[in-house]
């Protein structure tokens, strides 16, 4: 182990501490934007077949998402879900993107993140992200801008933009590349055991468990899994802790 010289994060529950979601908000809020509404099918029923399709893709069943390794952007999806229930929405993808994500999950920033990352650049650690995430890219990158205001990060790579979803180790390789970098120069920073500590260790890189912010049970496969290649904070405080003493070697 020693000193990165760049650490990824994940988005979700690692940067940003999202609430609870909740479809038929989203839905609701989308629906104030409807030129034209055939059935006048409400926000619960547009919501439900939104369900159904995604139960047919296998989608964010947490038993099963990190399975799921292409992804399918919102543009596309909700093309479908409401054009297909004669719905039209005067809005461009992106901004249903943005009116359906801060209605069903608005976030925060977790809790001492911004200390965090201010402390990677005063030591000239380089930033950036990699996000299993179905919202356009511009979309994510407005909310992350918006909440970290003082970021540092030099790309932040979605899977609605590149198409892999962690773990396939495509998406890590892509940072590498973007970053140019050797995986072992690399830390990667998330919550989600399967997705993002698993899918950065087999691509070579250091993961680090973050758990502050975790909205999943973690199985006993997980809890039994850990190793001396895998670190897990609950604080991001913990995480400098470990950088530190690395860095006084």
């Amino acid at each position: 182990m020693k000193t990165p010289k760049m650490v990824l994060f994940d988005y979700g529950q690692t940067l940003i501490a999202e609430q609870k979601f909740d479809g038929v908000r989203g839905t609701e809020a989308v629906l104030q934007y409807a030129a034209r509404n055939k059935y006048h099918l409400s926000a619960e029923q547009v919501q439900a077949k939104a369900n159904e399709i995604n139960r047919e893709f296998g989608r964010f069943d947490p038993g099963k998402r990190h399975l799921f390794q292409i992804e399918i952007p919102n543009t596309m999806f909700t093309s479908y879900l409401y054009e297909s229930q004669g719905i039209e929405i005067a809005l461009s993808n992106s901004e249903i993107d943005t009116v359906f994500w801060n209605a069903a999950a608005p976030g925060t920033p977790t809790e001492g993140i911004k200390d965090f990352l201010g402390y990677l650049k005063s030591r000239g650690i380089r930033t950036g992200v990699i996000s299993n995430i179905s919202y356009d890219p511009s979309v994510v990158a407005e909310r992350i801008n918006r909440l970290l205001p003082e970021n540092a990060f030099e790309f932040i790579i979605t899977s609605s933009n590149f198409i892999f979803r962690k773990p396939n180790k495509r998406i890590f390789d892509l940072a590498l590349e973007k970053a140019e970098l050797q995986p072992d120069e690399v830390w990667y920073i998330g919550d989600q055991y399967e997705c993002d500590v698993k899918g950065s260790l087999n691509a070579g890189l250091l993961p680090v468990w973050y758990i502050g912010a975790v909205d999943l049970p973690n199985t006993m496969e997980e809890r039994h899994s850990m190793d001396e290649n895998i670190l897990t904070a609950k604080t991001w405080g913990e995480i400098k802790r470990y950088m530190e003493v690395l860095c006084s070697r």
